[in-house]
């Protein structure tokens, strides 16, 4: 197998801002569907890594809760919540936990498409914010890297109650993680 590399250079007012490197895997002279981009030095994922993330998502007590992956690109990660009255407080809202347990979680997942296999991300702290009530049958979580450190990132999650079709922000949380090696915990 041969790795095929392009290397962009991005250039703005003459000065070198940064650089792509795409590789794509040859095998028996074809091309395989396998892309990495790495952008100064980091990678970023392939869409094998990314339905990976999505599968790895749900396990434990994410899983429990029921929270799906929905939408994984570079820096981003969503997930929907099919509300149950298992997720409610003695008000009938979906619980604060609930919310600030699908914030973090996705917000770590935006993070884990930042970096390579060979990382483990972990929350080194959140803020989050309620701002009304969480009502409806669904609740939606959209994460982004706000800060794409080497080793601290930095990911912000907007959720959303959906009712009759109708989205509404209920929380917003603005999260701190950290890459570890994963040989760390082997």
């Amino acid at each position: 197998m041969r790795i095929i590399h392009t290397i962009i250079f991005i250039f703005t007012g003459g000065l070198c801002k940064g650089y792509f490197r795409i590789s794509l895997s040859e095998k028996c002279g074809s091309v395989q569907g396998k892309i990495w981009v790495e952008r100064k030095g980091e990678s970023f994922m392939n869409t094998e890594r990314f339905e990976y993330l999505k599968k790895d998502y749900v396990q434990g007590f994410p899983e429990t809760c029921g929270f799906k992956p929905q939408r994984v690109a570079d820096g981003i990660f969503e997930s929907s919540l099919e509300v149950r009255p298992v997720h409610s407080q003695q008000d009938g809202f979906v619980h604060a936990g609930v919310i600030a347990t699908m914030a973090d979680h996705t917000a770590g997942y935006a993070a884990y498409t930042t970096v390579s296999e060979e990382f483990r991300i972990l929350t080194i702290e959140f803020k989050i914010n309620f701002f009304k009530p969480a009502v409806g049958e669904r609740i939606a979580c959209r994460s982004k890297v706000v800060n794409n450190g080497r080793k601290i990132k930095v990911s912000e999650s907007e959720v959303f109650s959906i009712s009759d079709g109708q989205e509404k922000l209920v929380a917003k949380a603005l999260v701190t993680l950290i890459a570890v090696p994963a040989s760390n915990y082997t």
